[in-house]
């Protein structure tokens, strides 16, 4: 029996007749369709969910929609876009977008970044960076750097390169050995020095000379790169110590290792400025970008390259392909336009001073938590935010995830839970009213939380 047209915009407003198909990813599959929460629709700070009920959102989707959702400069530029061109081969070919946001991006980013490979997603800007920086030392001479440095608690994506490099242990275990040759430094959270603090912790800069006792060990003649966020947000927001980057830049210089900032989440405005290589004062030799590049409207990823970097590929013959790597969907026309269009966008409403505009009162609203039910720390910088709770015991992350759930079923708010960090990062076109009513209702459901 043939099954009976449904209307698209029918079909997404409307709970699915089964569930059982899609596996979702990073998701309790079974506990999600057992109690499903299904957004259907986005204006400005809100989600409205299925039953139209608005959701204020706290976590700009998924740290991407930076301007807040449904934006019209960006919706027309994606339609506009769709009936023009909907794709062209990037491989041998070209379209003009892509050079023109490529420009773009180039004079936002730290000079001498002024070069762009594009990708689809945070996981292939930051597999892209390291295959670029072993070609790189590779022309150079030196192809014995093969070695990669991570961080304890960093997330660099999905792909067996970030997750090598990654140092978050529930995304390796299932995944044998990855690529070998890896190692890490410690993370910088340190709660009994550094709790409560507000903004940048006070302790913790010596934690970069960690990388010097990875160099005593494997060589620095072997070690290709250096990964970090400058501050890592999928593990629950932990920042730097003020100098912590910078010596990293410095070690890093003495000995001819690249230094690659994943800015997948501190990239446009979240923490002030374009990027936080800018607000930080210290540049990569490469940077990874993707979510706020399109405002989480089409997917993209980016890798920034530098002058020095990208020259060493320049060097063959001109009819030689330089550097044999690329996807079906680089620099694909409807993620082009929609990146232009948030450029624009952020341009206009003067969207990357808001971090540092809002950041103080950001910074205080969060710290009037201090004090509740099980809350052992509060981070922030820029419009990033997270909360801290006790695990109970023997159910570590169960009070994080029933504090999300209620904020979503009582409070209607959005947030991040990641174990039991309750991790903020509200669209930067969000007002003090708003950061109030994230607070009390956030503060509400710790509280009713045992």
């Amino acid at each position: 029996m043939r099954r009976a047209e449904h209307p698209l915009s029918s079909l997404s407003q409307q709970r699915p007749d089964t569930m059982d198909a899609f596996w979702m990813p990073f998701s309790a599959n079974r506990q999600f369709k057992a109690s499903p929460r299904l957004l259907v629709r986005a204006e400005g700070m809100y989600y409205h969910d299925v039953d139209d009920r608005p959701v204020l959102d706290a976590a700009a989707g998924l740290w991407c929609c930076n301007a807040g959702h449904a934006r019209p400069r960006i919706v027309q530029a994606i339609q506009q876009q769709a009936a023009t061109l909907d794709f062209a081969p990037p491989f041998q070919m070209g379209t003009p977008l892509p050079f023109v946001l490529a420009q773009r991006l180039a004079a936002l980013a730290p000079a001498p970044l002024n070069h762009v490979f594009f990708s689809n997603s945070g996981s292939e800007a930051v597999d892209t960076a390291m295959k670029i920086v072993l070609g790189y030392h590779r022309l150079r001479g030196e192809g014995q750097r093969t070695r990669f440095i991570g961080r304890e608690k960093a997330y660099h994506g999905v792909g067996f390169g970030g997750m090598s490099i990654g140092g978050l242990p529930n995304n390796r275990k299932q995944f044998g050995s990855l690529l070998a040759g890896s190692d890490f430094l410690r993370h910088t959270l340190d709660l009994q020095r550094n709790a409560f603090s507000p903004g940048l912790p006070r302790h913790g800069a010596e934690l970069a000379e960690d990388l010097e006792r990875l160099i005593a060990l494997h060589d620095a003649s072997t070690i290709a790169a250096v990964f970090v966020e400058p501050v890592a947000g999928s593990a629950g927001v932990i920042l730097p110590a003020p100098g912590y980057l910078q010596r990293l830049r410095e070690i890093c210089d003495q000995h001819g290792i690249l230094l690659v900032f994943d800015e997948v989440i501190t990239g446009f405005g979240r923490v002030g400025n374009a990027f936080a290589a800018q607000r930080f004062g210290v540049t990569p030799d490469l940077m990874t970008l993707a979510k706020g590049l399109t405002n989480g409207a089409v997917p993209m990823g980016a890798t920034l390259v530098s002058d020095a970097v990208h020259a060493a590929f320049m060097q063959g013959p001109p009819a030689a392909i330089e550097l044999f790597h690329g996807y079906t969907y680089s620099a694909h026309p409807l993620a082009c336009a929609a990146a232009l269009a948030t450029l624009d966008t952020y341009a206009e409403e003067h969207l990357f001073e808001r971090a540092i505009e809002l950041g103080e009162y950001w910074q205080s609203a969060l710290h009037s938590l201090r004090g509740l039910p099980h809350v052992v720390d509060i981070r922030n910088f820029g419009l990033i935010g997270a909360v801290e709770l006790m695990p109970r015991k023997d159910a570590p992350g169960a009070r994080g995830y029933e504090v999300f759930e209620r904020c979503f079923r009582e409070g209607s708010l959005l947030v991040r839970c990641t174990g039991d960090v309750i991790a903020l990062s509200p669209p930067l076109i969000i007002d003090k009213a708003q950061i109030d009513r994230i607070v009390e209702i956030l503060g509400d459901m710790i509280n009713a939380t045992a």
